[in-house]
């Protein structure tokens, strides 16, 4: 049975994920209030949807200012109508060793990624509360469980979101809300970050691999809201990356500390003047995928299995597996 077209919200909409949810949703006939710093990139996100078919309006707004966010949302509603979901993606980030950082830079990367986040979600669960309904999606990264080095900040703000959202979901649990919660952790992706992103190195900077096409993070959070459960994990190497970090943790601070370091980096040279998004848009650049199509991958057979909770069953099928054999062990000695 066909659902009825809902309002959806994203921020960090110009690009990458967010353009790819964007996407996603109109082409479910939603309509969509998109939400960024950069006027030219919404306009270039909203002309595409409308090309496509959908119905989209865009309000230039920083999420780091609560005042802005809450005057876009306004705005989104007096066009709209009434909010039924919204989801915090904007991000920024900076590549480098703490030692080498600026207390400004950290604090910039918390006030976008996480404050935006957590604003977003006072703004949207505010008109939610009044209306008695409505999904709020938080885009994570596996980032949140196991961080890796130069991006303490990004990691910190991801972790941030995620105690956040535990936090709002034991409220929602209390008060018995009908408003669900659901936060989607995601994989590295192919999306401009890689080319605007603060780098203190001289290096070009790469998603640790493998490397998945901002369609799939698009197609995740889109599912997410139609089928709010309190999280989901995209892609095999988020799956082991947080398995990997509540098992072995140690194991794990080893090998990042040369295979994410590595790992993160091409063996091609940046212009020493290149602009950054860290404080201001960077203009031209807005577009749903980032230089790495050649490698990317378009799906994750991994996030099927997720969807349908067939990793869950996987799981507890081997737990089960591991336990009859300890046993049987036990009994035989």
């Amino acid at each position: 049975m066909a659902r009825s077209p809902r309002v959806v919200v994203i921020t960090g909409a110009s690009a990458g994920a967010g353009r790819a949810a964007a996407l996603t949703f109109a082409g479910q006939g939603d309509r969509l209030g998109l939400i960024g710093r950069s006027s030219r990139g919404l306009d270039s996100a909203r002309e595409e949807i409308i090309a496509a078919g959908g119905t989209a309006v865009a309000h230039a707004a920083d999420v780091s200012d609560p005042e802005a966010l809450a005057r876009a949302a306004d705005a989104i509603e007096a066009e709209l109508g009434p909010i039924d979901v919204w989801v915090n993606n904007a991000m920024v980030t900076v590549l480098g060793p703490i030692a080498e950082l600026k207390p400004e830079e950290v604090r910039r990367v918390m006030e976008v990624t996480f404050l935006g986040a957590a604003y977003g979600t006072m703004i949207a669960l505010r008109r939610m509360q009044a209306r008695g309904r409505g999904t709020i999606v938080q885009v994570g990264s596996a980032l949140a469980y196991r961080s890796i080095p130069l991006q303490a900040p990004y990691c910190a703000a991801k972790a941030a979101i995620r105690a956040f959202t535990d936090s709002l979901r034991s409220e929602l649990l209390h008060e018995r809300s009908p408003i669900q919660i659901t936060m989607v952790h995601m994989p590295g992706l192919n999306t401009p970050q890689f080319s605007w992103a603060r780098n203190k190195f001289r290096r070009r900077q790469q998603p640790v691999p493998p490397i998945f096409q901002p369609e799939v993070a698009g197609r995740a959070v889109a599912f997410a809201a139609d089928h709010p459960r309190r999280e989901y994990w995209v892609g095999l190497s988020s799956v082991q990356a947080i398995m990997g970090q509540r098992v072995w943790p140690g194991l794990l601070d080893r090998m990042m500390s040369s295979k994410a370091w590595d790992g993160q980096f091409l063996d091609k040279e940046i212009a020493p003047d290149r602009p950054d998004n860290l404080f201001n848009p960077v203009e031209g650049l807005h577009a749903t995928h980032g230089q790495f199509d050649d490698r990317a991958k378009p799906r994750s057979p991994q996030f099927w299995l997720e969807r349908y909770r067939l990793m869950e069953v996987g799981a507890a099928l081997l737990l089960s597996v591991l336990v009859a054999g300890i046993v049987g062990l036990l009994l035989w000695l």
